[in-house]
């Protein structure tokens, strides 16, 4: 009689299958690919609407100049909450090595129209010629309040 040696553990791979990690980590990338072009930073303003607004495509690059002027008179450069006397400075910095661009001004449909001129001279005292200002197309149906 003889013992039966059995040699189950030389069949056993101790490779760890890394396939579903790699599935899960480019579904992940996929969605954060989609996701991040969605995500604006933009600092939350109502913005006025017309019926015909003309488009300004250059406003959603990443290198646009925004000003945003809020309902209680707040004046943001980009994110960055400013003044009237540092807006200028700031924008003329900004604009030193892109001469000729154009500065987009997101004003609140609220907003005192003392604050936006405010901002709008002081954009222009820093030698910007093209100012826009971003509005919202009006939906089809509603008046917006107009009779």
């Amino acid at each position: 009689m003889g013992i039966a040696v059995r040699d189950e553990g030389s069949k056993v791979t101790s490779n760890i299958n890394v396939t579903p990690m790699v599935d899960v980590m480019l579904v992940l990338l996929i969605i954060f690919m989609v996701i991040t072009p969605m995500l604006q930073n933009k600092v939350n303003v109502d913005l006025a609407k017309a019926d015909n607004p003309t488009s300004m495509p250059d406003a959603d690059k990443e290198d646009a100049i925004v000003v945003a002027v809020t309902r209680d008179g707040k004046v943001y450069l980009g994110q960055n909450i400013t003044t009237d006397d540092q807006l200028g400075p700031k924008v003329r910095d900004m604009l030193t090595d892109k001469p000729g661009k154009e500065i987009f001004v997101r004003a609140d449909a609220r907003a005192q129209f003392r604050a936006v001129e405010d901002a709008i001279d002081a954009v222009r005292t820093a030698g910007v010629d093209k100012v826009g200002l971003l509005i919202q197309k009006r939906e089809a149906g509603s008046t917006g309040g107009v009779i």
